[in-house]
């Protein structure tokens, strides 16, 4: 595998990184430093309510309103400008939401372990399918709770437990980044009946599925397995899949220097001069 350090092109990529439920742009500390350090352009997003953005979960109206930080990014680029598209877990969906909105703006999407939603079948397929390979007691310490005046339109959070956190996500992941992730992460809004989420006619194979992408199997993930991953994958005809040996549910702290590597690789690969 190339190293990061070998940009071969004489120019560095821009990198969009996005993170997964619960996170915020913190998480990718150490991606974004190795991936800088080699003379790339990295922006990591805070989503609505997330990481060091001001708010609280329940006061974000939509999944579009969720994903605003990242569709805001893409419409401000100066023209001809493409980028690096990178998602982690359930930024997976935001990244598809982003690729439908600007895929002439993508250069390539790549999904780390992330939820890969299928061309013209509802967003929340994904957490449908997901819900069929989970046992009963599978989110352990997770703390899920219902607020909102309005009855039949409750708001629900879900916060990642210590416990959970420790087994399923961090798991090879060095011991002062899950200390870290413990006292930062924070709720996050579960948008179960959002418009943007059940709608059929949402993603499309034209403009979501036109984009290139690659899917990144953490091969050790002991939240949703490899084969589960790769099921997201098949689901997009077209997927270049490639596994990531030895990490957990959070590459980019227990793999963060063969993850950057592979990063750039993708992009060496499929940005074009």
């Amino acid at each position: 595998m190339e190293s990061a350090t070998g940009e071969e092109r004489g120019r560095g990529h821009r990198f969009l990184l996005v993170h997964g439920v619960c996170h915020g742009a913190w998480c990718w500390y150490r991606v974004a430093t190795i991936l800088r350090s080699a003379g790339h352009r990295v922006d990591a997003l805070d989503m609505a309510a997330c990481g060091a953005s001001p708010g609280r979960a329940d006061e974000v109206g939509s999944f579009e309103e969720y994903s605003r930080p990242l569709l805001d990014t893409l419409a401000a680029l100066p023209p001809g400008e493409k980028v690096v598209l990178v998602g982690h877990s359930y930024g997976g969906q935001s990244l598809a939401l982003a690729m439908q909105a600007f895929p002439d703006r993508v250069s390539v999407a790549v999904f780390a372990s992330a939820a890969m939603p299928a061309a013209g079948k509802p967003i929340k397929f994904v957490s449908e399918q997901f819900a069929q390979e989970r046992g009963p007691g599978f989110f352990k310490d997770c703390v899920i709770e219902t607020t909102g005046d309005d009855p039949r339109r409750p708001c629900k959070t879900f916060l990642l437990g210590p416990e959970y956190m420790a087994e399923k996500l961090y798991r090879l992941s060095p011991p002062e980044d899950l200390t870290l992730a413990t006292m930062l992460v924070r709720p996050s809004r579960q948008f179960v009946d959002d418009a943007t989420m059940i709608g059929e006619g949402v993603l499309t194979a034209g403009r979501y599925g036109a984009v290139s992408r690659v899917y990144i199997v953490a091969e050790e993930d002991k939240s949703w397995s490899p084969e589960f991953q790769r099921r997201m994958a098949s689901w997009n005809p077209g997927t270049e899949v490639r596994g990531l040996e030895g990490a957990d549910h959070m590459p980019m702290f227990s793999k963060p220097r063969e993850f950057s590597d592979l990063l750039v690789e993708i992009a060496n690969k499929y940005v074009q001069v």
